[in-house]
């Protein structure tokens, strides 16, 4: 059975196809278990389930959350986190929802702020609150900088989406809204459901790459501050190699944690149910 537990929408966040057309491709790609795990939103999750239902997938909710782990000395790590089998009206969830969202609306303001001093610096057209509601148009989910990258290839400032990152994204970044593991712990569980560390030895994404260079010093990390609070691990990655994928199982064997997997896919290109995930995962699950 084809599975794959980590896909992203334009519905929902910065997928580059709506969850209709989603929900298609997995039934042409023959996927028969699915999560649609778009970053800090479910707005794609009704018509997910119910397009599943239709196409004979079996379907469990999902979302990435992305969360702020403090440190010593004032350091803090982010890392993303998968949420699943939760009720998706859950009060308390999509409250906290909503504010991430407004927040999500302000750091992309003030990201564009960022980048026109360094526009300014170049001596480059500055951006301007017109740039900023064009950019707001583009976006169906949840505001992110891909969405603004988008828009920087558009008008020429760049050639690609990497260039803008390389060149503005990552230097111009600022915080997202500061949800601690405790909380998103507490928000997914309180709604009945799971919560996964996400691809933990990606090394170009959100990952504990920053926080430990070796699978070891990782394990150690997930051991000091993070077993409290999740239930799994997300083990098969399509950038997770073979001895990243036999560390984690064996990891999550010692720990009594559940493993996931899935292709993370946003539709550039449609990478969904690529990685090869186990028949044994589905039954981690009530579906």
């Amino acid at each position: 059975m084809r599975t794959d537990l980590h896909i992203h929408t334009s519905t929902g966040s910065d997928g580059a196809l709506p969850v209709e057309q989603v929900l298609a491709e997995a039934s042409n790609r023959d996927i028969r278990f699915i999560a649609i795990t778009d970053h800090d939103s479910l707005d794609a999750q009704g018509i997910a389930a119910r397009l599943a239902q239709r196409y004979g997938i079996s379907y469990v909710s999902g979302i990435e959350l992305n969360v702020t782990i403090r440190l010593p000395q004032s350091k803090t790590c982010s890392l993303d986190f998968l949420g699943y089998g939760f009720d998706v009206n859950n009060r308390a969830l999509n409250e906290k929802l909503k504010l991430v969202r407004e927040r999500r609306e302000t750091r992309a303001r003030e990201i564009l702020d960022r980048i026109n001093i360094e526009f300014k610096r170049e001596r480059l057209p500055l951006f301007t609150a017109m740039d900023m509601e064009n950019i707001r148009r583009s976006v169906d989910g949840v505001f992110a900088r891909p969405h603004i990258a988008n828009y920087m290839v558009k008008k020429g400032i760049v050639r690609s989406v990497q260039e803008a990152f390389d060149r503005y994204l990552v230097k111009c970044d600022v915080p997202k809204y500061p949800l601690s593991l405790a909380e998103a712990s507490a928000l997914i569980h309180g709604a009945g459901g799971l919560l996964v560390l996400a691809h933990p030895n990606d090394p170009n994404g959100t990952s504990l790459v920053s926080a430990g260079k070796t699978l070891e010093a990782q394990g150690k990390f997930i051991v000091e501050n993070m077993l409290e609070y999740i239930n799994g691990v997300e083990c098969w990655h399509q950038r997770h190699d073979k001895d990243t994928v036999a560390f984690y199982l064996d990891f999550a064997k010692r720990h009594g944690l559940i493993t996931t997997g899935g292709s993370d896919c946003h539709q550039k290109p449609i990478v969904m149910g690529t990685v090869d995930v186990p028949d044994y995962v589905a039954g981690q699950f009530k579906v």
